[in-house]
């Protein structure tokens, strides 16, 4: 199969909550084998009352409908903003637009109130598309949710399309605000590809750092080498959160449950110890997931993405707890910011030509989907 090429601007809110990352990358199908050319990357951080707001509305403080719909409509301008400003130098044929999910309901818990499967994100797309001029994708995670999946992870359908590789299997490892991996088959059938959340990557971090340090990440690492870890609560962490991360995939999971109030009760030492213990927390469940879900299936090669990726401590302590090769993206000569974009990118170019664009075994779905909503000019 051949498809046109398609110069295709993803947008991409992630849960850091930090803004949004804006990726175009160039994209044609030929001889059914997807070639990908990036083509410029601009970021837009969200002001910091919007921020505040959508860290409000996730941890479910003074949420109310007046400031969900205002909100919705203040993210879909901060969209159109950034797709201008790529506007102005680049030519854009088509906009996929994640959103910014501000609750995910991937299972039913009544312990948690949650009796229907369901996800809300916010950034209303039919304003990029009447102020850009630009046929926009978007809301990708409702169709696979009515087709019985858990609407996430979604990113595994462009990780196959562009990392894939015969003969090795890869893990493609995202560190955003939660922590989730693409395995990508040696014999490269999609049928094969499997992909789930870890557990929480940068955001218990990310949280501890803005309350405690009035600063929005743990720069290069550098809190996480200066405290220890205490063992008490680093256990205590691993037993509260037992559920999840004992559970077997498909799962998916986000700031509703892997947040800073989850987990206050326990907090008991020094916000520098707390980061060091939290950051060792990411790496042994990120560690756990490979050793209990994915080196049983065979592994040559993990590729680690996103925020995380660039913090060496991190890092470190996960190499130290696996026995794989392991590489970041930016030492593949790729950008580590540019891979959840990157495959919302290649969700939008296959719905643009309603083609099926999600990994039904990744998401629990009975069925592969066209998923994203059409805002058209």
């Amino acid at each position: 199969m051949n498809l046109k090429a398609l110069n295709t601007l993803a947008l991409m809110s992630g849960t850091s909550l930090d803004g949004v990352d804006g990726v175009l990358a160039r994209l044609e199908l030929l001889d059914d084998n997807l070639q990908w050319q990036i083509l410029a990357r601009k970021s837009l951080d969200y002001p910091s009352e919007i921020r505040q707001k959508l860290t409000d509305l996730i941890q479910l403080k003074d949420t109310n409908i007046l400031e969900i719909t205002q909100i919705h409509a203040q993210i879909g301008h901060i969209y159109a903003d950034l797709v201008s400003q790529f506007q102005q130098q680049n030519k854009v044929d088509l906009v996929a637009l994640s959103g910014q999910t501000v609750y995910h309901i991937p299972r039913l818990d009544k312990s948690k109130n949650w009796h229907t499967k369901s996800t809300l994100q916010v950034g209303e797309a039919a304003i990029v598309a009447e102020r850009c001029s630009l046929k926009t994708i978007s809301d990708f995670r409702q169709s696979d949710i009515a087709a019985g999946g858990q609407g996430a992870p979604l990113v595994p359908f462009g990780d196959f399309k562009l990392y894939s590789q015969a003969n090795k299997a890869r893990a493609i490892h995202n560190l955003g605000g939660i922590s989730n991996l693409s395995y990508l088959p040696a014999n490269q059938n999609m049928q094969d590809v499997f992909a789930f959340d870890t557990g929480p990557a940068n955001c218990l971090m990310d949280d501890t750092c803005q309350k405690y340090f009035g600063i929005p990440f743990d720069y290069d690492g550098k809190i996480a080498a200066s405290g220890k870890v205490n063992q008490d609560l680093l256990l205590n962490l691993n037993n509260h959160f037992a559920k999840y991360l004992k559970q077997k995939p498909p799962k998916t999971s986000g700031r509703e449950l892997f947040n800073l109030s989850e987990i206050e009760h326990l907090i008991d030492i020094s916000p520098n110890d707390l980061i060091t213990t939290l950051c060792e927390f990411t790496a042994s469940s990120v560690a756990k997931a490979y050793q209990d879900f994915v080196i049983p299936h065979g592994l040559d090669e993990i590729l680690f993405a996103g925020g995380g990726a660039l913090n060496p401590v991190l890092m470190q302590r996960i190499k130290d707890k696996l026995n794989i090769p392991i590489k970041t993206f930016e030492e593949m000569a790729w950008n580590s910011k540019d891979r959840e974009a990157l495959s919302f990118a290649v969700m939008g170019y296959y719905a643009n030509f309603n083609l099926e664009n999600v990994v039904s075994a990744a998401t629990g779905a009975r069925q592969g989907v066209v998923a994203g909503k059409v805002s058209s000019i």
